[in-house]
């Protein structure tokens, strides 16, 4: 499997980079601000030089040698091109040649690569126009232009400057992400542990609330819904070996005895006694498939469906025990599954059968704002508030109702109430309206 690189070099990496670039570009804008300053400062001094001359014109006390109080090499032009005076290095060279200042200045800056002067190939150049017309002279002062780098030490400083602030950069992130990242180690290697070993540790959660602490509380979350699915699990598998086996010893035990004595053995009781315990398993796997449908999706189709219509095809299919009633105040639609809510309301009116004394009643009504409202009422002998919530358990049978519920699986509740849940409904028990003893189912559905 391909190993991607750890969070904290990646962030490390990533940090180095960016400084890197920064640092690379912040130190190129330093050296060219460098450089500015010096071509600013040697203009300045080749200015100065310049007006020295200029003002030794104007006295008339200028010779044909030139000495600068600087290195600046200097030239005195006329209108010509004639050389009238030079510095000592500018002698017997031909005149400077450099655009002449604008007519509303006397001064012209700039840089030249055509001058025949020692030194360099380019040079920086002061103009002064001194005169006007024919009389018109130019002071040209000059200096090599400075390099890409005119100061070698600050330009060193600089340059390393970029790989130092990056290394510290890059260790200072590196040292960040792993103290960040620490408390993560410890939980990783904790869920670890605690998936091979035991599900009832759990990770442990820092004190401050930021990411870290949210997810070790998400984790801790997770591993408590885990623990619960796990022990239903487990309960599940042990509710449906114990269901399974007793039909299971039954068609044995049957069977075992027509062939121990099969002269003695009544044929039809034996079949009789094979098929209701085959009925019984048959009824415990179907309600098994019907829950592990529902657990395994629920995004089944959905479709308008008569409530009360769908109640009356339920109640007609099959002979009941006792008197079912249906009372509805019209129809009552819902959007869900047809066939889900055919069988959730088959396990309610079954169930109700099975523990009615004489009859059972159907109300369906419409509650504003959109909830469809279905009670099933049965005058048996009730339910004890305690148990209420229990007989939605799976495989879970009361005492009290045990000699009318052979038939049952313990399952059909448990699935009732998963499909009202999985229509984003309701199912409770609660007492009669009417304060007489018996059972009141209420499911709720939106519309």
């Amino acid at each position: 499997m391909l190993r991607h690189p750890e969070i904290r070099v990646r962030v490390t990496l990533t940090a180095a980079l960016v400084t890197l670039l920064l640092s690379t570009v912040l130190c190129a804008v330093l050296l060219t601000m460098v450089r500015r300053q010096t071509v600013s400062d040697e203009m300045r001094e080749l200015a100065r030089e310049g007006r020295r001359t200029v003002t030794a014109m104007n006295a008339n006390v200028l010779d044909e040698v030139i000495l600068s109080e600087g290195d600046a090499l200097q030239q005195v032009v006329d209108l010509d091109g004639d050389v009238i005076a030079a510095s000592p290095e500018m002698r017997g060279r031909p005149p400077v040649r450099f655009p002449p200042p604008p007519i509303t200045d006397d001064r012209r800056d700039g840089q030249s690569c055509r001058i025949d002067a020692p030194g360099a190939k380019c040079f920086l150049v002061v103009e002064h126009r001194v005169g006007r017309g024919r009389n018109a002279r130019f002071v040209y002062a000059l200096k090599p232009a400075p390099g890409l780098l005119p100061n070698p030490l600050t330009a060193a400083l600089l340059i390393l400057g970029v790989p130092l602030v990056t290394g510290l950069v890059a260790y200072g992130m590196w040292v960040a992400a792993s103290r960040a990242l620490r408390p993560v180690d410890a939980i990783r290697r904790e869920l670890d542990e605690i998936t091979a070993t035991d599900l009832e540790r759990r990770v442990p959660q820092p004190s401050r609330r930021d990411e870290v602490g949210l997810l070790a509380e998400s984790i801790n979350a997770t591993l408590d819904r885990l623990e619960q699915a796990v022990a239903r699990q487990r309960g599940f598998v042990s509710d449906v070996s114990h269901e399974l086996r007793s039909p299971l010893a039954a068609l044995r035990m049957e069977l075992e005895l027509a062939l121990a004595a099969p002269d003695e053995a009544d044929m039809t009781e034996t079949l009789r006694a094979i098929l209701d315990n085959t009925d019984r398993l048959a009824a415990v796997v179907d309600d098994l498939l019907a829950l592990g449908r529902l657990e395994a999706d629920r995004n089944f189709q959905r479709e308008p469906v008569n409530l009360t219509e769908l109640a009356d095809q339920e109640v007609l299919s099959r002979p009941r025990r006792t008197q079912v009633t249906v009372l509805s105040e019209g129809s009552v639609a819902v959007q869900g599954g047809r066939g889900e809510l055919a069988r959730l309301l088959t396990n309610l009116i079954d169930n109700a059968d099975r523990h009615a004394a004489h009859e059972v009643t159907v109300i369906l009504r419409v509650e504003p704002p959109s909830t469809a409202v279905v009670e099933i009422i049965d005058d048996g002998t009730g339910i004890a508030p305690e148990d209420r919530e229990r007989v939605f358990e799976r495989f879970t049978r009361l005492s009290q109702g045990g000699h009318r519920d052979a038939g049952g699986t313990g399952l059909g509740l448990a699935i009732s109430r998963d499909i009202a849940e999985a229509h984003r409904g309701s199912l409770i028990l609660t007492d009669r309206a009417d304060s007489v003893p018996g059972a009141r189912f209420v499911l709720r559905l939106p519309q």
